[in-house]
């Protein structure tokens, strides 16, 4: 299949307005506003869609609002913005324009705490769902930042880790997770019940080298497969529907993408890391075949034809084909015949 159409790119290495050192996590807003965690400049900036530079906020330190290598972002139905504050061991929450809102966690390893988040996540419900990559485990959350659930350990089996590093939420509120070191995606239920996987480690279709950044619209999966350089998209039950992306820094290419993101129009953006830029791509949309004229069979030679078609309350109703002969256009010949089932519709109609 053809690969989604690259549409444009912003950013380039530095610090200043919409340029990025390591970006990782975006996310989109209800307006399709774009928030990129911009990780190694210690701050979340936020874009419109055209990649038009808007706000941002953040340095590096322990304070309420300030981060130390924020990685995964999420934005909830109200267009609060969740952070993983990934060396701060914690996760923090804001208003859309930055206003600080709310913090949670600690490093550790109970209920709450964390070691190195990165993929953060909500459901319909708002509930919040963090990748507690060193922890091997995923945790839920109320949007307060209330525990409610954990699940995973270490492992290489069904519903364990090897670093889990993103997550994403279905609408029907099915967890996909990327596990990154064990080079595949889990899904579970919104309690933490194994469903299903999908992926091993490889360069072929449905192949990971490290999958890092997932995201999911109404019916897709699309995976950030990191060492791979390029872009999966699965349907929702992890049957491999397209790729795109190579190594570069080209348009359409990729020096190690990170994270993936949907707006509500279908529009991919992804966090082109090691280029320090985000790459916007359209909806994918199947080709359409060309048209194919609908098969007429020819009718034979013929004389003039009449007939009748007796209605006894109305009288008798007299039909009539021209000559037509072999040579005659198809559609001329369609044509009588379509005139012909009217007539008859008529007679029919009459009779009723």
């Amino acid at each position: 299949m053809t690969a989604p159409a690259f549409l444009l790119k912003w950013g380039s290495y530095g610090t200043g307005n919409g340029e990025f050192i390591d970006p990782t996590g975006i996310a989109v807003d209800s307006d399709d506003n774009v928030y990129v965690a911009d990780t190694e400049n210690h701050r979340v900036q936020k874009f419109t869609s055209a990649g038009v530079y808007i706000t941002q906020w953040g340095t590096l330190g322990t304070g309420d609002g300030a981060f130390d290598h924020p990685g995964g972002i999420a934005v909830d139905a109200s267009d609060h913005v969740y952070v993983a504050d990934t060396r701060n061991h914690r996760i923090q929450v804001f208003e859309p324009d930055g206003t600080y809102v709310t913090k949670w966690g600690e490093y550790g390893t109970g209920d709450g705490q964390f070691k190195y988040p990165h993929g953060v996540a909500l459901d319909s419900e708002d509930n919040v769902y963090v990748a507690d990559s060193s922890n091997n485990r995923i945790q839920k959350f109320s949007s307060t930042g209330t525990f409610l659930a954990k699940w995973g350990s270490y492992g290489s089996g069904d519903g364990q880790f090897n670093y889990p590093y993103g997550v994403a939420v279905s609408p029907s509120n099915l967890v996909y997770v990327s596990d990154e070191q064990n080079h595949r995606i889990q899904i579970f239920n919104a309690a933490g019940v194994y469903v299903s996987q999908w992926g091993s480690y490889g360069t072929t279709d449905g192949k990971f080298e490290y999958p890092d950044g997932i995201a999911v619209d109404l019916w897709n999966i699309y995976v950030s497969d990191y060492f791979n350089h390029r872009i999966q998209k699965f349907d929702s039950a992890g049957t491999f529907v397209l790729k795109w992306g190579s190594e570069g820094s080209g348009d359409g290419e990729f020096e190690y993408p990170i994270a993936v993101a949907v707006d509500s129009s279908g529009n991919v953006y992804v966090t082109d890391q090691y280029n320090y830029r985000i790459q916007k791509f359209g909806k994918y949309v199947p080709p359409v075949p060309d048209p194919v004229d609908p098969v007429v069979p020819p009718l034979p030679n013929t004389t003039t034809t009449s007939g009748r078609l007796s209605n006894p309350a109305d009288g008798a109703i007299t039909y009539q084909l021209n000559s037509m002969t072999a040579d005659e256009d198809v559609g001329s010949q369609y044509d009588h015949l379509m005139a012909l089932r009217e007539i008859t519709n008529y007679d029919l109609r009459t009779r009723s």
